[in-house]
């Protein structure tokens, strides 16, 4: 039988370090979320209206970020482009890589949507004198929104938790912050019991906004949990 005492007072004065660390992995889905948004979707337009080359690049683009490991793209980022003169900093460099796998990922999720777009709407918007773009904005992303917004909630959770990996980078995020705090206290038990609830309650509270926003934004079907 094992003998261990739980000492979790001795990781109370530590919770701001770790309560700051979920803001900045909220910070970084919430950034990189965005950014793979916007290049999700104009991926998914490109895929639907564009021709044949520009179809191939974007396809060649969701293709590599989609069979390579995010840990490995990063990594490419923060390791090999100072060998060709660029110096990304962590945080840049882990943003920047989330951003780009988030797009690949979101422009296949959001493909669907365009594509399940109704071609009478489509034919009305013509009739109108829409332009394409003014398709997209007016008739498309409305109609992907609603019906997508539950699986893009998704992503974002999944992104969330993903987070974690840029304390392989020495960024101070909730994980990095637990592994700083458990080489000084070395109490893990105590630090990663904690940490993985605060991980449960970003989650949730993040899920709980994000169905109150697809129900009453965007008219969604939406569970809370």
């Amino acid at each position: 039988m094992l003998d261990y005492t739980f000492q979790f007072g001795q990781i109370v004065p530590y919770l701001p370090r770790l309560l700051d660390g979920a803001v900045v992995a909220l910070e970084l889905a919430v950034l990189s979320f965005c950014g793979g948004l916007l290049l999700g979707t104009v991926g998914a337009a490109l895929l639907t209206f564009a021709g044949g080359v520009v179809r191939r690049i974007i396809g060649w683009y969701v293709s590599f970020f989609t069979n390579t490991p995010q840990l490995v793209q990063i990594y490419f980022l923060y390791f090999a482009l100072p060998d060709m003169g660029i110096v990304l900093s962590s945080f840049t460099a882990v943003l920047l890589g989330m951003t780009l796998n988030a797009g690949a990922y979101l422009t296949e999720i959001q493909r669907a949507g365009f594509e399940s777009r109704r071609q009478s709407e489509m034919e009305a918007a013509e009739v109108l004198g829409f332009s394409r773009v003014q398709q997209i904005r007016y008739v498309i992303l409305p109609h992907v929104a609603r019906v997508l917004f539950p699986p893009l909630s998704n992503h974002f959770i999944l992104m969330t938790l993903g987070t974690s990996m840029a304390a392989v980078f020495g960024v101070e995020e909730l994980t990095g912050q637990a592994l700083n705090i458990n080489s000084v206290t070395f109490r893990s038990l105590e630090i990663f019991s904690v940490t993985a609830l605060l991980y449960i309650a970003v989650t949730l509270v993040a899920s709980a906004l994000l169905a109150v926003i697809g129900t009453t934004v965007f008219r969604a079907r939406m569970r809370m949990f």
